[in-house]
C-alpha cells in the first residue's frame, strides 16, 4: 500500500499532538518496512529521514491553500489510505477515491469551546463533521473520546479504534544527587510543585494559583512551576499570579526540552495536572515515568489514564487541590506509594503497541 500521513505537527516545539503524530509515526515506521509513506508537510522535520520506504514532501503553500494542495496532490500520487493525526481539515477534503483514517484527540471545541481558542473552536467545527462523512476509519486517543464522539455525532462505534497515547521512554528515574548541576544552573528552589502543559483557560491554571495562594499561606517554604508556552487567554493567570503577590513564588519557565523536563519531574514534591477537559492527557505519564507523583483531574478521559496512581481532585474546587499538594508534603509513605504505583501504571502505555494497533487498523483497509 501507499499510505499518506500528515506531520506537520511534528517538527518545531512540540505538544499534545506534536508528540502523538511524531511518536506514532516514529514507531509506525520502525514496525512496517512493507507498505510506502509519504510524509506530508510545510517544513523539514528531523527524526524521519532514516527510513527507505517513507519520502517526505514539502508543501511550501499558506495555510489556506495548504489542505487543498495536500488533498490534490494525495489524487495524484495514488495514495491508498491518508491518515491525519492532528487535523480535520485536509480529510474534510480528501477524494472519495483515498481512503481516509482521522484521529480525533478530543472534542474540547464542542463541549467545552469558552476555553478553547476561538479560531481553532471554529475550524473544528465546521470541518469535523465533513471530515467524519469522509473517512473510513476513525482513531481516538481514549475510551473517554470516543464516548464524546458517539454522543455528539451519528457514527457507527464499530468504526472507532481506540489507540492511546503513552509518556516518551526517555523519560525515567533521575537520581537526586546527580542532579546538582542542574539546580545550580537553572537556580531552582529546593521544594517546588511543577505544573507541565501550554497556559491556557483549559488547563485550569488560575484555579491552581487560587489553590497555590492557599497552601502557600501554611507553606510559605513552597514554590511552584510552570512549564509551557503561552497558548490563548493567558492574561488571567499572570494577572493572578500579580495579584497575589507571587512573582517570587511562581515560576513560568516557558517550554523546555524533554530533558530539562525530566529533571524537574524528577526534583519535584508532584505533577499537579488540573486540567478541566483532556482528550488523553500525557504529563501525567511523563512524571509518572520519572517517579514523580501526580495529583490530576477526576473529569475527562484522565481517570482511565491515571488509574488508581494518583490523586484525583475536582478542578472546579481549589480548597481540593491545595489539600492534595498539602498530604503530599506531609505524608512521605504516600509519596511513595504514588511514585511505585505511577511506574507501575505508565508501562501499560507505549508508542509501539499504539504504532502496533495503527498498523492493523491500516491493514484491514487494504
Amino acid at each position: 500500500m501507499k499510505i499518506a500521513i500528515d506531520i506537520r505537527t511534528a517538527g518545531g516545539e512540540r505538544t499534545g499532538k506534536g508528540w502523538y503524530t511524531f511518536h506514532i509515526v516514529s514507531n509506525l515506521l520502525q514496525l512496517d518496512q512493507k507498505n510506502k509513506y509519504i510524509l506530508y508537510t510545510k517544513n523539514g522535520i528531523a527524526g524521519f529521514e532514516q527510513y527507505k520506504n517513507a519520502k517526505m514532501k514539502i508543501m511550501d503553500h499558506s495555510s489556506a491553500t495548504w489542505h487543498m494542495k495536500v488533498a490534490k496532490d494525495v489524487g495524484s500520487e495514488g495514495v491508498d489510505i491518508f491518515f491525519s493525526p492532528s487535523s480535520y481539515i485536509t480529510p474534510s477534503l480528501m477524494p472519495k477515491s483515498v481512503k481516509t483514517i482521522l484521529t480525533v484527540h478530543d472534542l474540547v471545541a464542542f463541549l467545552f469551546p469558552n476555553t478553547h481558542n476561538k479560531k481553532a473552536t471554529m475550524i473544528e467545527k465546521i470541518t469535523l463533521k465533513r471530515a467524519l462523512k469522509k473517512s473510513s476509519h476513525i482513531v481516538t486517543v481514549s475510551k473517554n473520546t470516543k464516548k464524546d464522539l458517539l454522543k455528539k455525532f451519528k457514527y457507527d462505534p464499530d468504526k472507532i479504534s481506540i489507540v492511546p497515547c503513552a509518556g516518551s521512554e526517555e523519560f525515567r528515574p533521575m537520581d537526586k544527587e546527580k542532579l546538582g548541576d542542574f539546580i545550580k544552573q537553572t537556580n531552582l528552589p529546593p521544594k517546588f510543585f511543577l505544573a507541565v502543559g501550554t497556559i491556557e483557560p483549559r488547563k485550569n491554571y488560575t484555579g491552581l494559583i487560587r489553590a497555590f495562594v492557599r497552601l502557600n499561606k501554611i507553606h510559605p517554604d513552597v514554590n511552584l512551576i510552570v512549564v509551557g508556552q503561552k497558548g490563548w487567554g493567558y492574561e488571567e493567570f499572570f494577572n493572578l499570579i500579580r495579584k497575589n503577590y507571587l512573582n517570587q513564588k511562581v515560576h513560568t519557565l516557558g517550554y523546555l526540552s524533554n530533558k530539562s523536563l525530566m529533571n524537574l519531574y524528577s526534583l519535584s514534591q508532584a505533577l499537579v495536572f488540573p486540567s478541566f477537559y483532556e482528550g488523553f492527557g500525557i504529563p501525567p505519564l511523563e512524571a509518572m515515568r520519572c517517579g514523580c507523583p501526580v495529583i490530576a483531574s477526576n473529569t475527562s478521559s484522565i481517570p482511565e489514564v491515571v488509574g488508581d496512581s494518583a490523586i484525583l481532585i475536582n478542578p472546579e474546587n481549589p480548597k481540593e487541590i491545595t489539600a492534595a499538594m498539602q498530604k503530599i508534603l506531609t505524608d512521605e509513605n504516600l509519596r511513595k506509594d504514588l511514585s511505585r504505583k505511577g511506574l507501575t501504571q505508565a508501562k501499560k502505555f507505549s508508542w509501539r503497541s499504539s504504532a502496533e494497533k495503527l498498523l492493523e487498523i491500516f491493514e484491514s483497509h487494504k
